[in-house]
């Protein structure tokens, strides 16, 4: 096998699940010249190594790493972290899976990438094309290593990039690639600037030759747009748009509605500009429109992204515990109140990793009659209003109260616009215990609820005549 990588003397660092992939991939090329760090004591994977592999923990040293012809670093690691930075200068190259990638794959490749939505466009932009009858593999972010789908049988490569595979990335020719939306995350990888965290997603469009850019949000738009061929999306004046009727909503190409939002399994505006963002990928890909279509119209969506769980008394309960920032809180009101005028009850709270939590504001009393707030920066969403914001023990008191209060008509949205970590696992954790709380939910149990608060109630106004 004849590779960019034979006969280099290598170091990966960092035993993530995709380095774990890397380091399979670089032994069919020369094991006697790897070796492998990882900073941590007991990192995991270990056990997923081969047998008498060059295996180093703890802290890393810049004149020993300076002795390698490349270093493939993780995700995780941050090129902005000191001793890489030293090892940078000094002239050894730097990379990621995602460039080592680019290297070796020989299908055409859509790339996807965004503060939020772009698992979901990932995912149907994967099952469009095998719609359409194509040998697709999707991978990277979204939780599948690339090395794992790397094979001469792929047609199409769709791939999720996360900023932190595209720093390490310069060489990945992309044939049809978009940037989502851009908002306040991940900044203290970025020196607190959202432009330089904005800059390191336009890595995207190096070497792409069809642009899609969000029409709403003028951080998606490459710094040259003349030198790009390039298609738009958004809710208004896109060549991908919304279109409003008095038969509903219809995603819109170039003036010709395509496709009823009633027929698709997908709720909400956000995810019907997803949808839109998919189309154009598509037609950059020459797929044709029939699949596209027929995908948009079965896709039921990814877990825990406003997924409709239940519909109880006329009330729908949506698990949307992968909004971990509030720009993902906020996709999920817009998006889903045009459908529920009757209002939604907000769940929220976790750790809320510094952000500014008045954007949500705006909802308070409108689109959102109540919010349940809950976790260790509960107080965040506490402090937007003293009469709509409720302080509750857990997820599971907040559920319980929002199903006690909820009238026909209404949703109980479970969209935290935080991390999870203080209470649960992982946002999975957090959105399937959700669920499964959903699923137990039933009439006598509203009841019992209607009777202990009205008990309470009567036990506080006789408190109050006591005083």
């Amino acid at each position: 096998m004849n590779s960019s990588l034979d006969h280099k003397k290598i170091a990966v660092i960092g035993l993530g699940i995709s380095n774990i992939s890397v380091i399979r991939y670089l032994i069919k090329h020369d094991l006697d010249k790897l070796t492998i760090y990882d900073t941590r004591d007991n990192p995991p994977n270990v056990d997923l190594l081969p047998g008498g592999i060059d295996l180093h923990l703890g802290p890393l040293n810049a004149e020993e790493l300076k002795t390698f012809d490349m270093i493939v670093i993780s995700p995780g690691i941050s090129i902005y972290n000191e001793i890489i930075e030293e090892v940078a200068k000094s002239g050894i190259e730097i990379v990621g899976d995602i460039e080592l990638f680019a290297r070796e794959c020989k299908a055409p490749v859509v790339a996807i990438t965004g503060s939020n939505g772009k698992s979901t466009v990932t995912s149907l932009m994967g099952y469009i094309a095998d719609k359409a009858g194509i040998k697709v593999a999707v991978g990277a972010n979204i939780g599948v290593p690339v090395f794992d789908i790397l094979s001469d049988d792929v047609e199409l490569y769709v791939l999720e990039l996360s900023s932190f595979e595209l720093e390490t990335t310069e060489s990945l020719k992309i044939k049809a690639g978009v940037i989502l939306n851009v908002s306040e995350d991940h900044l203290d990888r970025y020196h607190g600037s959202i432009e330089e965290y904005a800059a390191t997603k336009k890595k995207i469009f190096k070497n792409c030759e069809h642009v899609i850019v969000n029409v709403d949000d003028a951080r998606t738009y490459p710094d040259n747009p003349k030198d790009y061929k390039i298609s738009s999306f958004g809710v208004k004046k896109a060549d991908y748009s919304i279109s409003n009727t008095s038969r509903g909503s219809f995603l819109n190409v170039r003036g010709r509605n395509i496709v009823n939002a009633k027929d698709m399994r997908i709720y909400g505006e956000h995810n019907q500009l997803n949808a839109l963002a998919c189309m154009a990928l598509s037609d950059a890909v020459g797929i044709p429109k029939d699949a596209q279509e027929r995908a948009l119209k079965t896709f039921a969506g990814l877990p825990h992204r406003c997924q409709l769980v239940k519909v109880i008394n006329e009330v729908s309960y949506y698990n949307d515990s992968k909004a971990t920032n509030v720009a993902s809180t906020e996709a999920a009101l817009r998006g889903l109140r045009g459908i529920h005028k009757n209002g939604i009850i907000l769940l929220g709270g976790g750790l809320g990793k510094g952000q500014d939590f008045t954007p949500l504001k705006k909802y308070i009393g409108k689109e959102v009659t109540d919010v349940y707030a809950f976790g260790k920066d509960a107080q965040k969403l506490l402090d937007l209003s003293d009469t709509r914001c409720h302080s509750v023990i857990n997820m599971r008191a907040g559920l319980n109260e929002a199903f006690r209060i909820a009238k026909p008509g209404q949703a109980v949205l479970l969209s935290p616009a935080c991390a999870s970590f203080d209470q649960f696992k992982g946002f999975e954790d957090r959105g399937q215990i959700f669920v499964n709380m959903v699923a137990n939910l039933t009439e006598p149990e509203k009841e019992k609820n209607s009777e202990t608060a009205a008990t309470e109630d009567k036990k506080s106004k006789k408190a109050s005549k006591k005083a």
